[in-house]
């Protein structure tokens, strides 16, 4: 006996779907802003190629206007793509922005060459279910100066730098941007608002929801400020906190301008970056509270990466509770051929 769901798409995409439910679930677990999941994929079919769209229906309006964090995310649910195409035994080729007039049409990936999958590249594919997001101190252990270079190096392999800070001045300075455009956020009830629609209490399903750290952990309890998904904490400490091993290595990944395409690339050099870092027991936490206003992002783009554009700052750390954020199935973010919903194929019962 077995069960079978509705499908809205003719039967054949069933089985041609198969390789694009395995594509999807991987690009699902990319991180995203609030967990937002901006994101949707088409399969064309017939091994044509799979495409990754921005659903401008997840953009946040007051804290990513110009939907350059939206792209970002899109961008690492991208790399997890070409990660899952080459561990099926394929050369992932990839057309960033393919149709100037959809804008939000960011990339077609198409099967290229047969190509048995590397070592490396199944280490990437097991850090899918290993990278979570960390809102908390990190172990004192600090993250090795062999593997900083490394991840440096996995950066620059998409067209991006990672940029360590870790001189004094300049982390206080950091720390000081990410508290002051926090207190401006909190400050702000159209923000707080929208912030805390995200953190689970306002949101109708439970795949749609930030991990239960985001509410649990105190968000000023390391250097850099943390999100109020609580809409409780007030304002930040007019002082930052003390420095200490425990709020792991602070880097900012910069790309050389700030197009579209530059977002793009910025969100596939993160998630490299991430999943490298992953596969070396690394998590990271994220604090980009400073590039969200305008008024603050050029002032540290000359202050920490100069003639780069800052798009991601993080921590990164060793730590052994991380709590994971809920994914949306894939069925409700993968279309066959623009046209609904890809069939759902029958399951044994259970």
């Amino acid at each position: 006996m077995s069960l079978t769901y509705e499908a809205s798409a003719p039967p054949e995409h069933a089985l041609l779907g198969r390789a694009a439910f395995h594509l999807a679930r991987a690009a699902t677990r990319a991180p995203s802003l609030h967990n937002t999941q901006p994101w949707f994929f088409v399969d064309e079919g017939r091994d044509h190629g799979f495409e990754v769209h921005a659903d401008g229906g997840r953009r946040l309006p007051l804290t990513d206007p110009a939907g350059r964090e939206l792209v970002i995310s899109c961008g690492a649910a991208l790399f997890n793509v070409r990660v899952a195409v080459r561990n099926l035994g394929f050369r992932p080729v990839v057309t960033p922005l393919p149709v100037p007039a959809q804008p939000a049409f960011l990339a077609h990936v198409a099967w290229g060459a047969h190509a048995v999958a590397t070592t490396r590249a199944k280490e990437m594919e097991r850090a899918l279910s290993r990278r979570h997001t960390h809102r908390g101190l990190f172990a004192p252990t600090p993250v090795s100066w062999s593997l900083m270079e490394e991840l440096r190096d996995q950066a620059r392999a998409e067209g991006a730098l990672l940029h360590t800070v870790d001189n004094p001045e300049k982390l206080r300075m950091l720390a000081q941007w990410v508290r002051a455009a926090e207190s401006v956020h909190r400050a702000d009830p159209g923000h707080a608002s929208e912030v805390s629609g995200w953190s689970g209490h306002a949101r109708r399903d439970w795949w749609e929801r930030v991990s239960p750290d985001a509410c649990r952990l105190p968000p000023d309890g390391s250097l850099l400020a943390g999100r109020d998904y609580t809409g409780l904490v007030g304002q930040c400490e007019g002082r930052a906190r003390r420095w200490t091993a425990r709020t792991g290595t602070v880097v900012v990944l910069s790309t050389p301008h700030d197009t579209r395409l530059d977002w793009l690339r910025a969100g596939q050099a993160l998630q490299r970056v991430l999943l490298y870092a992953a596969s070396h027991d690394v998590t990271a936490a994220f604090h980009t509270q400073p590039l969200e206003l305008p008024e603050l992002r050029p002032e540290l783009q000359a202050r920490l990466t100069g003639d780069r554009f800052p798009q991601m700052i993080l921590r990164l750390g060793h730590t052994t509770q991380v709590s994971a954020s809920p994914r949306r199935p894939a069925a409700t973010v993968l279309h066959a051929s623009r046209s609904g919903p890809v069939a759902t194929v029958s399951a044994p019962a259970s």
